[in-house]
């Protein structure tokens, strides 16, 4: 097996590991077995499992930025750029099951918490999703509530019917997504700012 094959082993088999079994559930060695490869391979491409879970992190994010950013409708109003990130990050967990399992598993973890707050009250330059936000806060097309609420109003949702579709619960198709994605503009929107976007 070549280095990247192995690398890329270790990552695959952290994600299913993950996704079935939690952080705890998901031990090196176990990591390196469910890879095919000896417990020691992975100190060769990682400092240590927390290495591993923070690398992946960031290549997942990266990926639904990736998504997000395909067709951006950059000189288009807030709301068409508010439903476009919705039905691009809907359409990224849906199509991505074992990479949606690891992020909820993520953000629920002392990881997603340190990560949350370094992305929203951190220094680091913000993404594409924060600023949308912060423009549609000082245009005053949104509700003036933090972030944080702002942010469950609308992708909490969207993660919800996200599991729902994978769990079978659903079966979302492009009209369930547009309508649902609408819904969660709807939810925080402020009532003077509809006319205004007209």
């Amino acid at each position: 097996m070549k280095r990247t094959d192995k690398r890329e082993a270790l990552i695959q088999a952290a994600l299913e590991l993950v996704g079935e079994r939690g952080f705890h559930g998901a031990p090196v060695a176990l990591i390196a077995d469910r890879a095919g490869v000896a417990a020691g391979t992975i100190y060769r491409y990682f400092d240590n499992k927390d290495s591993l879970i923070k690398g992946i992190h960031a290549a997942l994010e990266q990926q639904i930025l990736d998504a997000v950013t395909v067709d951006y409708p950059e000189n288009q109003p807030v709301r068409d750029r508010f439903l476009h990130v919705g039905r691009k990050l809907v359409g990224y967990f849906i199509s991505s099951p074992l990479q949606f399992r690891f992020l909820e598993q993520y953000y629920n973890s002392p990881y997603g918490v340190a990560s949350r707050r370094a992305k929203l009250f951190g220094k680091k330059k913000k993404n594409l999703i924060v600023r949308l936000f912060e423009e549609a806060l000082d245009r005053k097309l949104i509700k003036p509530l933090p972030l944080p609420i702002l942010f469950a109003l609308t992708f909490g949702p969207l993660i919800d019917i996200s599991r729902d579709h994978i769990l079978e619960f659903v079966t979302l198709n492009e009209r369930l997504i547009e309508e649902t994605v609408e819904a969660c503009w709807g939810a925080i929107q402020r009532p003077r700012a509809v006319d205004a976007q007209r």
